[in-house]
């Protein structure tokens, strides 16, 4: 079989040093940057991504110092196998330059994203890139292999969410954040992520669709935000199920609790894998000179063509980046 390229490589690379803007982060760990216990834990847990917090993980008075505990901690702390992910304050404070120039300047080349909170317009991305660059420069780090992770978190932010996606090569994911959205728009609940009451439908599909149409349309990945009701998993599934059935990457997870849960749930399952490679091997076969030139074929009962094929990549390479083994191989079929 020739060689196939999971969605993780298959894109072209953006940005001046083309990194991989296709991480996994199934299960995206938010971390205070003013907590030395909680950074200490959070390294040995099996989050993909771990972000440390100065923004709302913060109060006021800690965030300075806060700063310098991070620098320490993606300095001498071991991240294996996680993504580095720094949330600065937004704009509209007095804290966001200090943030990036501390964060980036101590600690750049162990950093792999910044994100950037309530975000409203592409040119607040745009903002952030040439301060990144700046600063990239200054210090002789790489031009452009530092990301951005982009937070939605009002009605201003979605409905420009479509030029925020396509602000930055740097740009890498975007992320919804419920409870600041909920709050802007007067939503009658008090429950980060659950329904709110006398509404019968699901209030958050148009925004999640709306989110990652624009993620999609630039080849980013989806984020889904937190569940606040940390010590109830079977919540927390429920609404992690709904945003992995719509097609997200991932979600914010706030206790160790989440994390195993939504690594399962961002994952496809061991079936669904095998299938998915099952179905790569068929078209390849059947579309090579061996298998005589087709556009399509029968994997049993099931025809698979090239829309087949591109299914087939998602789930692919979702299970190949959680590290799931194929469990069945595909067999030529008889003349």
């Amino acid at each position: 079989m020739t060689a196939r390229p999971s969605p993780t490589t298959a894109l072209p690379a953006s940005g001046p040093a083309a990194p991989d803007r296709l991480r996994p982060r199934r299960s995206c760990l938010a971390v205070p940057g003013s907590n030395p216990r909680f950074l200490e834990k959070a390294q040995g847990l099996p989050a993909d991504q771990v972000f440390l917090d100065l923004e709302d993980a913060c109060a006021p008075l800690a965030k300075p110092e806060a700063r310098h505990t991070i620098v320490k901690f993606l300095n001498e702390g071991d991240w294996s196998g996680k993504t580095r992910v720094v949330r600065v304050n937004d704009w509209t404070t007095e804290w966001t330059y200090r943030d990036v120039v501390t964060v980036v300047e101590g600690a750049g080349q162990n950093l792999d994203c910044l994100m950037l909170p309530k975000v409203q317009d592409a040119q607040q991305i745009v903002a952030l890139d040439l301060l990144l660059t700046q600063i990239e420069k200054a210090m002789g780090f790489e031009v452009g292999r530092i990301g951005i992770e982009a937070q939605i978190e009002n009605a201003r932010g979605l409905t420009n969410v479509d030029a925020i996606a396509q602000a930055s090569p740097r740009l890498e994911t975007i992320v919804f954040g419920p409870a600041d959205f909920m709050a802007s728009i007067n939503m009658k609940t008090l429950v980060v992520g659950e329904q709110p009451p006398g509404y019968p439908a699901d209030a958050y599909h148009y925004i999640l669709m709306k989110i990652l149409m624009a993620a999609r349309a630039h080849d980013l990945q989806a984020i889904d935000g937190p569940y606040l009701q940390i010590r109830n998993v079977d919540g927390f599934r429920e609404v992690a199920g709904r945003a992995a059935a719509l097609g997200f990457d991932g979600k914010w997870v706030l206790h160790p609790g989440q994390v195993e849960a939504s690594n399962e749930i961002f994952s496809p399952s061991q079936e669904d894998y095998d299938h998915a490679e099952l179905i790569l091997d068929a078209y390849d076969y059947c579309t090579s000179e061996a298998g005589g030139k087709k556009g399509s074929a029968m994997l049993g009962d099931e025809m698979i063509d090239e829309a087949s094929r591109k299914m087939a990549l998602v789930v692919s390479g979702k299970g190949r980046a959680a590290g799931l083994k194929r469990t069945s191989s595909f067999e030529i079929p008889e003349a």
